[in-house]
């Protein structure tokens, strides 16, 4: 019975595709055309030339059916590999404090042997309860999941898809990415193979498998919406952003691939309403693997660093820079002695490739250097002076402590208007107190300044990418320039870039 609505299916497919393609709708136009000639005079439809007939048929695009994937068999293959977590514990909140008494006060007599921590607005220990899911990896028992599903648990308890329940052990938790691995003590047990995020395409099927809400062995299925994704407070995980439905429950389970393949880990919901709406957030694999691995041989996990902050490239400054495209990662501040400077690097640098990779924005960048290994080297395709040049960097680790930075006497004296800004040198107080080396101190703003928010006290330190101590330096590298510079401010504790238009 299903095999014939199949058919009937395939063939009404196949039909319209045929009509589409017009093997068969030279003949029907023919006799539509025909037709309603006939009904408009009431007269019998004139004959058709016989050439007309045998004339060949103009050729037509081939079009293509796509059918939609069949995920069955994965389900029944690797879905038994995913289980659901629950877990119990305790976590530390303050009190509201409770009125207060006066020791003389007649109730506070009466109270007082009833009044325990919760009445004096002391911290206390709540007990905590939760749910997620997790996918196993290892025959003898090694899950993954997501770091904040067993966050504050004091007992960890994993069940199959067959309903057996063991109670987990957490070999580690990484925070940073937002990853953990748990151990049964279990054997053969079903796993589900590790692919990769290299390959992966955006607009490619996939399918999350979890518990949403506690609902074990849930499938939901959706696309790639998005690769690389940056969000706030998960400074070094490049997100896969999917439309799989995702909902609590779901984090920790796997996102995966039409060759039931795991190519993420099911971990974030954008929603003002706490449920799904449309835009879910994966970790990618390859991350997940390599802190898993960490975590198995050491029970720790150390992260890479280049030691560097980046920004953006926007057009202002890929017209400011020289570029023909708006790719890259703007370097605007390099770490005294980390991996950047000792490789060379320079505020204004602008990353383009690591090891051979594009790098189209920021968060590219530090999605390569975070599935790398402290003491890698890695290859930079770099873009100074308006050139490319190539750098090899051996990174460092994320416990490195950067060291401080060089105070040194600036040199001259001047003032300037063209981008609206008035400058001056710091005094040895200024330069004491924040602790910069070289730059101009802006004690007021105006004109196109203004208007790109740059503001009095900061500090401008270099113009399209090159220091500065002198308003000479600024208006000679300013009057190079056709359409905008970019300004390197110091702000506070933060160096960002800021792109000027003076055209």
């Amino acid at each position: 019975m299903q095999t014939g609505a199949v058919t009937a299916i395939t063939a009404k497919r196949l039909t319209l595709a045929l009509c589409a393609a017009g093997v068969i709708g030279g003949a029907v136009g023919a006799i539509a055309v025909n037709h309603n000639n006939a009904v408009a005079s009431g007269e019998p439809p004139a004959p058709v030339p016989a050439a007309a007939v045998s004339a060949p048929l103009p050729a037509a695009a081939p079009q293509t059916v796509v059918a939609l994937p069949d995920f069955t068999q994965i389900v029944k293959r690797y879905g038994p590999a995913v289980v659901n977590i629950r877990i119990v514990g305790t976590t530390k909140v303050n009190n509201q404090r409770m009125p207060q008494f006066d020791e003389d006060d007649p109730f506070f007599q009466f109270f007082r042997p009833f009044m325990g921590p919760q009445m004096r607005g002391q911290q206390r220990n709540v007990p905590v309860r939760g749910e997620g899911s997790g996918f196993i990896v290892s025959p003898d028992g090694v899950i993954l999941t997501n770091a904040h599903v067993v966050r504050d648990a004091s007992e960890v308890t994993v069940k199959l898809q067959d309903r057996r329940e063991y109670r987990a052990k957490v070999l580690g938790s990484d925070p940073k990415t937002d990853v953990a691995v748990l151990k049964i003590d279990a054997k053969n047990l079903p796993v589900v193979p590790i692919g990769s995020t290299r390959n992966l395409q955006v607009g490619e099927w996939v399918i999350a498998i979890g518990s949403p809400y506690g609902l074990d062995s849930t499938v939901t299925a959706g696309v790639v919406s998005a690769k690389g994704r940056s969000l706030p407070g998960d400074r070094g995980v490049p997100f896969i952003q999917t439309d799989v439905a995702v909902n609590p429950g779901n984090s920790g389970g796997p996102l995966i691939n039409t060759r039931g393949e795991v190519v993420g880990i099911n971990s974030q919901i954008y929603s003002q309403t706490g449920g799904y709406q449309g835009v879910s957030f994966a970790i990618p694999i390859d991350l997940a693997a390599r802190i898993k691995d960490q975590i198995v041989a050491t029970g720790k996990v150390q992260h890479a660093k280049l030691g560097v902050s980046v920004q953006d490239v926007d057009q202002a400054f890929a017209d400011s820079f020289g570029l023909s495209t708006v790719e890259g990662a703007l370097l605007s501040n390099v770490e005294r002695g980390s991996a950047a400077d000792k490789a060379g690097l320079k505020s204004g640098d602008i990353i383009r490739k690591v090891d051979g990779q594009p790098v189209i924005a920021s968060s590219d960048l530090t999605g390569l250097v975070s599935t790398a290994k402290p003491g890698q080297k890695i290859a930079l395709e770099v873009w100074r002076d308006g050139k490319p040049m190539q750098v090899t960097a051996t990174l460092g680790s994320s416990s490195d402590k950067a060291a401080p930075a060089d105070r040194s006497e600036l040199a001259s004296n001047d003032s300037g208007a063209k981008l609206g800004l008035a400058l001056r040198q710091l005094n040895p107080q200024e330069r004491a107190q924040s602790g910069i080396a070289d730059g101009l101190l802006i004690e007021d703003v105006g004109g196109a300044a203004a208007a790109a928010d740059i503001q009095p006290g900061d500090v401008l330190l270099a113009v399209n990418g090159k220091p500065v101590t002198s308003v000479g330096q600024v208006r000679d590298l300013v009057g190079k320039a056709s359409k905008s510079v970019a300004l390197l401010i110091q702000r506070g504790n933060d160096r960002i870039f800021i792109p000027v238009r003076i055209g």
